[in-house]
């Protein structure tokens, strides 16, 4: 006995039409026979997720199954399973949906080159020029290099190909290079995407997103009364006013000082400088009294 069509997609008998369309997203995501090449039953339960959606997304068949079940769906022209003929919905709409779950990348009707309902498909993804594969290639730089921009030289095929990593670069941004993958069976080669690791260990510099943060010493004294501190930032040392009474930990906002933004050139993050007091770790006899007495004081 056939199961029943709202029970294949997960919904109730009042599912609106986007939760029906949103319940066949994930079920034909799960089921796809590309998406489980070791799992044969996986195409039999694509079809009939396939068989439920073209059913239950259009009006007119949804009405017949909930009056007299899969019998009143196949009643009509185009009806349930016949994904390549002409009907309310068509093979197109259901590729569109499928392709928009995979991004494009998967075959028509699985590894097999049939359709859903194991007919022959003349739009099997072997009759036409393949696109080859992309490439992804791991490569490091230090956060200095992407703060700055960068270039790379790898090798791939006997040439030497010079790769500019733009400044802004964080961890897992890829760097494309279009034609550089592997070549397609009749259709253009694939691409070669360098995925960037930024390595902070050798900066005194952290980083957030485009934000910076760094910790300067101050002396106490200077703390107490005021002065100035020297701050290192990505461009050269700046000079800091500290105002009196600060306490250590306190955090000094250098806008503009931070990570430049990967997609927005004219703009940077912040550098937070995040101030240490320093007290002497020894005091002659004179000092030890001046110091009793400022304590006395307070």
């Amino acid at each position: 006995m056939a199961r029943d069509f709202y029970d294949v997609l997960g919904v109730n008998k009042n599912a609106s039409d986007d939760d029906i369309k949103k319940a066949f997203r994930k079920q034909a995501k799960k089921y796809h026979p590309d998406a489980n090449p070791n799992d044969p039953s996986a195409e039999d339960r694509f079809k009939e997720v396939n068989e439920a959606y073209d059913t239950l997304s259009d009006p007119q068949k949804r009405q017949q199954y909930d009056m007299f079940g899969s019998a009143g769906a196949q009643g009509f022209p185009g009806g349930a399973g016949q994904y390549y003929q002409q009907g309310n919905v068509n093979v197109g709409d259901l590729e569109d949906i499928i392709g928009s779950i995979f991004g494009g990348g998967f075959r028509r009707g699985g590894a097999t080159g049939a359709n859903f309902t194991g007919q022959a498909n003349p739009f099997s993804q072997s009759a036409r020029p393949q696109r080859g594969q992309n490439i992804e290639q791991p490569i490091t730089i230090s956060l200095a290099e992407a703060y700055s921009g960068t270039q790379r030289l790898i090798s791939k095929e006997g040439r030497e190909l010079r790769i500019n990593i733009p400044a802004g670069a964080d961890n897992g941004t890829k760097v494309r290079l279009s034609g550089e993958g592997h070549l397609g069976a009749g259709g253009q080669a694939g691409d070669l995407f360098l995925v960037v690791t930024v390595d902070e260990t050798s900066s005194p510099f952290t980083r957030d997103g485009d934000d910076l943060t760094i910790e300067f010493e101050v002396d106490a004294f200077t703390a107490m009364l005021g002065g100035k501190a020297k701050i290192p930032t990505m461009d050269g040392t700046v000079t800091l006013t500290i105002p009196a009474g600060t306490q250590s930990g306190r955090k000094f906002r250098l806008s503009g000082k931070g990570m430049p933004n990967l997609k927005k050139k004219k703009q940077s993050g912040d550098l937070y400088a995040r101030a240490l007091i320093t007290i002497p770790e020894q005091l002659n006899d004179e000092q030890r009294n001046l110091i009793q007495q400022l304590r006395d004081s307070f």
